[in-house]
């Protein structure tokens, strides 16, 4: 797909290959990307990146990720500092917004640009806010392990209960990617919860971190951030979960980032009050 735009930009697919341009443009506007999120973006839906280039150079990013035939993810709305105000990002948007066909559409929106999405016709969900601070300690509790290959099937069902979509592509290579942790919690064989974290270009993030209670995500976290003593990490909680935002607080997290879950339409039912972090602000 390639789209002419203002002033000689081109837009086309990124490819893999592109995605360190885009993840230090992201890095540098302050959202912590992670060091190896690539192949599992790309998993995915490989033809859901696009870049904007005048005279071969990346001046701007946009991805819209399908999930299925009903729901795609925009993400890494991005535009070189140096060229902001020209219309390069509006073009690359179109461009990319049109991969989702018919689909629902859904981000997660910084601040600044939440006015933009709603002429885009976007509407607020609810609001997302990112908490940090210094990794929690203590005894891992019973029933947490490191997740295996055999918990891959498990993993997605319990995955596709708390998103709007359905997404085994992307937890195949997102369990496993270089530096990933994932962890489990069982309770008589029965999964009640699942949680990752990642390296960042400034912290480790945590996502997703899915449980069916507090107790069971706390258990999670305190496995997440074993490795992580004394560093601070990152976790992005969606504000209705009020029980995620209470153990946020009680483990001493603050928050220092929000921005707005925004859909295009309808999206399937899907239990928020067992998401304890999102998976990742790009993908959803």
């Amino acid at each position: 797909m390639t789209s002419p735009a203002p002033q000689d930009l081109v837009v086309t697919q990124a490819t893999l290959a592109d995605w360190p341009v885009i993840s230090v443009w992201a890095a540098a506007e302050g959202w912590n990307p992670g060091l190896s999120d690539g192949p599992a973006f790309f998993a995915q839906d490989p033809e859901g990146f696009f870049l904007g280039r005048i005279d071969g150079e990346p001046v701007s990013a946009v991805s819209v990720v399908n999930y299925g035939d009903d729901y795609a993810f925009l993400g890494c709305y991005l535009v070189r500092p140096d060229l902001r105000g020209q219309g390069h990002g509006l073009a690359t948007w179109k461009t990319a917004l049109a991969h989702a066909g018919a689909r629902t559409v859904g981000l997660d929106g910084v601040v600044a640009q939440q006015d933009n999405y709603r002429r885009s016709g976007f509407e607020l969900a609810h609001r997302t806010a990112r908490y940090t601070g210094p990794a929690p300690t203590g005894a891992v509790p019973d029933g947490v392990r490191p997740a295996e290959a055999a918990d891959l099937a498990g993993i997605v069902a319990y995955d596709g209960a708390c998103s709007p979509a359905d997404r085994p592509r992307f937890l195949a290579e997102w369990l496993t990617l270089p530096g990933h942790r994932a962890f489990v919690r069982e309770d008589a064989g029965r999964l009640t919860g699942y949680g990752v974290i990642r390296p960042g270009h400034d912290c480790p993030r945590v996502g997703p971190l899915f449980a069916d209670t507090a107790d069971d995500a706390r258990a999670l976290l305190t496995a997440l951030a074993a490795e992580f003593a004394g560093e601070r990490i990152a976790v992005d909680i969606p504000e209705p979960n009020k029980a995620a935002v209470a153990l946020a607080l009680d483990l001493g997290l603050t928050p220092s980032f929000e921005t707005a879950r925004m859909y295009t339409g309808p999206v399937r039912e899907h239990a928020l009050d067992r998401v304890f972090g999102v998976a990742t602000l790009e993908l959803g």
